[in-house]
């Protein structure tokens, strides 16, 4: 199985063969040979032995992104073998063969949407698009088991980024209630690459502010970070259960805190994502407010009582961060109720 690293790999350029962070091992890689296999993607009857090949090395060539990117028929060959396998999956029957082969290629592009000379290109040409239809399978079976999760690694090496066009791009798909479905339902692995979207996307002030736009948005993913934390407290993962308090504690921010971020000249909420878009920039503090406040008052009703009480406590005794983020979580519901600024009385 496929090595799913979100981590933006570095843009120095390295000598062929060393692994960005670490010093060459081995000898260096034949750059003749990558070049070959980039041509032989393009023949129907080679490319399943380069897509192979080329995904093993992807990790250490540092400039594979952009020779794919630019070379004749490659990204077209890859869009192939991902449109091909349309046809398996609804019916679902989807082999192993036609699952690690697809994958492969999937391995790929997530090369390319990693890096920073390529990445711009991808999300223009609505490639992450191509890959939604597989985050519509819900067959539990490895192959489309491992086809989730090599596509939802795609997009986590995007919003790993941290750049506002991957969350204003994700933020007009529908990869929120993709991913949501993923994490009620999904295998461990998959849910926990499916959260880390969300965690990330909820981390930019735009997804904050889209997820908190309406009530509907905000309790379904209140809702599917609850029946998680339940599932947790019975099959507990460490690795998991460090993402969703991170998607909590994001949820209850105080919205205060935002005051200095939203009513910077240099952020504007676009009228696609966000309720309004004001002028006045006390108005739009305001508004900002008001909804961030209501959905810090809502998440006291339904914070699960296993992240109030020692149910995790062995779970995360090894893990400092994660204990502290909890901590913080809990202090932020206790802080007093945020007043609505267009007059009308607060909820608790």
């Amino acid at each position: 199985m496929l090595h799913f690293d979100l981590k933006q790999p570095s843009t120095r350029m390295m000598n062929p063969g060393q692994v960005p962070g670490q010093p060459m091992i081995g000898p260096p890689i034949d750059r003749e040979r990558i070049y070959a296999w980039i041509n032989e993607l393009t023949n129907p009857e080679t490319r399943e032995n380069a897509l192979l090949e080329l995904s093993k090395k992807r990790e250490v060539v540092p400039d594979l992104a952009p020779m794919l990117w630019h070379s004749f028929g490659t990204i077209a060959a890859l869009m192939q073998e991902i449109v091909n396998i349309y046809a398996a999956i609804n019916p679902p029957i989807l082999t192993a063969s036609q699952s690690n082969r697809v994958c492969n290629a999937l391995a790929l592009l997530q090369c390319v949407a990693s890096h920073p000379e390529t990445r711009s290109s991808f999300l223009q040409a609505h490639i992450p698009l191509f890959l939604y239809p597989f985050l519509h399978t819900v067959s539990k079976t490895r192959p489309f088991e491992y086809l989730r999760l090599t596509s939802l690694g795609v997009i986590g090496a995007l919003v790993k980024t941290d750049e506002q066009d991957v969350i204003n791009f994700l933020l007009n798909t529908e990869i929120i209630p993709l991913c949501l479905r993923i994490m009620e339902s999904g295998s461990e692995l998959s849910k926990t690459v499916a959260t880390f979207i969300l965690q990330k996307i909820l981390l930019d002030e735009t997804g904050l502010a889209y997820i908190c736009q309406t009530y509907e948005r905000f309790s379904h993913v209140a809702m599917i970070l609850g029946k998680m934390v339940l599932h947790l407290s019975k099959e507990p993962s460490a690795r998991l259960l460090k993402h969703v308090v991170r998607c909590y504690l994001r949820l209850s921010d105080n919205p205060r805190q935002a005051e200095q971020k939203f009513n910077s000249t240099d952020f504007k909420i676009s009228t696609e994502l966000c309720i309004y878009e004001d002028p006045l920039a006390e108005e739009k503090y305001n508004i900002v407010v008001f909804v961030f406040g209501r959905a810090r008052e809502a998440l006291r009703q339904c914070l699960p009582d296993q992240l109030k009480d020692s149910t995790f406590n062995n779970t995360l005794k090894d893990d400092a961060s994660t204990k502290r983020w909890l901590m913080q979580l809990q202090q932020n519901l206790e802080a007093p109720l945020v007043p609505d600024p267009r007059g009308m009385p607060a909820h608790s």
